[in-house]
């Protein structure tokens, strides 16, 4: 797709939300703010390529509670920051560094949130991800609750409640088997599944949906009553690029969360992530183009615009 393509996507998509966010929303006021973001987010993955699936999460998350207002950047010990879900989050130290540089280069003018949203797209992109024109004109949100994120998607969700939590943020079927397609890059700790392995809802047996012949590979890597913080790829054999293999892998019975190979289950989720394999008799869907447009839609989710919110001095904390 032509970069005019993805420019008339995300202007399109931005107006249809009836949202303030344009691309080129800082060409006047912070006309290298791209290459910065970009250069920053390089630096840090050359040294640490965890922090690439880190930012991407980090983006996702911040989304789906309070909108897209680098709420999940606030420091404190009630704050989205401190709530379970987001505590093996990585990458914050890449937004600081952002920030810290811009406002040396343009002060006051890019908020948090345009900062983490530019980032995601420069994490996937550095995994041989797509690229995409990222509408921009965020600001800051105040509010930061631990408590807010208890409608974040879970490991153990079902299709039907992962269906409910994304149509509330204005999300469809699709934009969900894509975006959570985004577990092709990164790592989950053992305790997000373990339970799996060994004792499935009680049963003293594995969940019988993990293929026979993968099941002793994730159990020596997940020993029981091993060590939980432990890391195991999200999408087996290639979880450091951006490809199709971890829908695969879920046809194969080899999704490393509960959740994720649920998608295979549900007729409806199963049938997108097939058109993404290019299965025979399916039209199909290119998984790297339908990514960037999920990606700007999701990026849109509530976010505050004109006199809403601020433009934080630090990313950490609420102004004043």
């Amino acid at each position: 797709m032509s970069i005019l393509m993805f420019l008339l996507l995300a202007t399109t998509t931005t107006k249809a939300l009836g949202q303030g966010t344009r691309v080129g929303f800082y060409l006047r006021t912070c006309p290298r703010v791209e290459s910065i973001v970009q250069a920053t987010v390089k630096k840090h993955f050359q040294s640490n390529p965890t922090v690439a699936p880190g930012l991407l999460r980090m983006h996702f998350h911040d989304c789906f509670v309070q909108g897209c207002d680098g709420s999940i950047l606030i420091d404190g010990s009630s704050t989205e920051k401190s709530a379970g879900p987001n505590l093996l989050l990585r990458g914050f130290d890449v937004i600081d560094d952002a920030k810290s540089q811009l406002e040396n280069a343009c002060p006051g003018v890019v908020s948090c949130a345009d900062i983490l949203a530019l980032a995601a797209r420069d994490a996937v992109v550095l995994t041989n991800g797509p690229t995409w024109l990222v509408p921009t004109g965020r600001r800051d949100g105040r509010v930061s609750s631990a408590s807010d994120t208890n409608n974040l998607p879970a490991f153990t969700d079902s299709v039907d409640v992962q269906k409910q939590k994304f149509a509330a943020k204005g999300l469809n079927t699709q934009d969900l088997v894509t975006l959570v397609g985004g577990h092709t890059i990164g790592t989950s700790a053992c305790q997000l599944f373990s339970y799996r392995l060994y004792n499935f809802n009680s049963s003293g047996a594995p969940d019988p949906s993990i293929d026979s012949a993968f099941l002793p590979q994730l159990q020596s890597l997940c020993p029981e009553n091993g060590d939980g913080s432990k890391r195991i790829g999200l999408d087996n054999g290639s979880s450091d690029k951006f490809d199709t293999s971890y829908f695969s892998n879920l046809r194969n019975r080899r999704g490393t969360l509960e959740s994720d190979q649920k998608l295979w289950t549900d007729a409806s989720t199963q049938a997108i992530a097939q058109r993404f394999l290019g299965i025979r008799g399916l039209a199909g869907l290119t998984f790297s183009v339908e990514f960037g447009k999920s990606m700007v839609k999701m990026s849109n989710i509530g976010v505050k615009t004109g006199s809403d919110g601020e433009i934080r001095r630090v990313c950490s904390a609420i102004n004043g």
